[in-house]
């Protein structure tokens, strides 16, 4: 799957990591629609620290269509209540 992080550019992520990133989605989730401030900090930053280890840049020039978009981690919490839908950042059906 493609993984674009806004401002920063686009990795391709194997599917075979698609459950752990979830899993952090799933918190990251919980997290904005509790107003958990810290926690969003925390968790946004693990989760794209985790697509940057687990990613494999494509080329700056390249654009690709992305399979997922995540904010900048220097997004707020109110700007990433607003880019989440009722299944978070990475669709359930993945």
């Amino acid at each position: 799957m493609i993984v674009r992080i806004m401002g920063e550019g686009q990795a391709t992520v194997a599917d075979s990591h698609l459950g752990e990133l979830d899993e952090l989605d799933d918190r990251l989730m919980a997290e904005v629609k509790g107003g958990d401030e810290a926690g969003f900090r925390r968790t946004l930053s693990a989760l794209l620290d985790r697509v940057r280890e687990l990613g494999e840049p494509l080329p700056d020039d390249s654009l690709e269509p992305s399979g997922l978009i995540l904010p900048s981690g220097d997004a707020t919490l109110e700007e990433v209540r607003e880019l989440l839908s009722d299944e978070g950042l990475i669709p359930s059906s993945i």
